[in-house]
């Protein structure tokens, strides 16, 4: 029996493709469906001191295949698998549907490494901040 050999896409932060919208200063990530319009906010690290965060690292550099880690925040938490050597799922929800979105190690390492203290979001990323508290404004008032 041959060793599961699955094949993702391997994005970085830098890539010129559209999969990443952006890091919003919450530490969301936004990404692109597909690169399409379709946007999955994915609740990421977030670490409250210097100790959480090497924690968080070290946890996330020592799974194994089958192996699956949960970050838990106040309003949501996701759940990290690792599916094989450099290949890691990350559980979502875009339009009602499940998602897994796949990272290879070198990708999702840079994401979480966005929970570190003195981590800055982009100027333009400022934005996404305020569209996802838009988003919840909008949410309570039709509740």
């Amino acid at each position: 029996m041959m060793p599961l050999f699955p094949l993702a896409p391997r994005y970085r932060l830098d890539d010129e493709l559209p999969w990443l919208e952006g890091i919003d200063p919450a530490r969301n990530y936004w990404l692109r469906v597909n690169g399409e319009e379709a946007i999955a906010i994915i609740p990421g690290l977030s670490a409250t001191s210097w100790e959480d965060f090497k924690a968080a690292i070290k946890q996330f550099r020592q799974l194994e295949a089958g192996e699956q880690m949960v970050l838990s925040r106040a309003v949501a938490s996701i759940t990290i698998h690792c599916i094989s050597t450099n290949c890691y799922a990350v559980e979502a929800e875009v339009k009602g549907a499940p998602v897994w979105h796949l990272f290879d190690h070198e990708t999702l390492d840079s994401l979480l490494m966005t929970a570190h203290p003195d981590w800055q979001c982009s100027p333009r990323d400022m934005e996404l901040g305020r569209r996802l508290l838009a988003r919840a404004w909008e949410q309570q008032r039709a509740a």
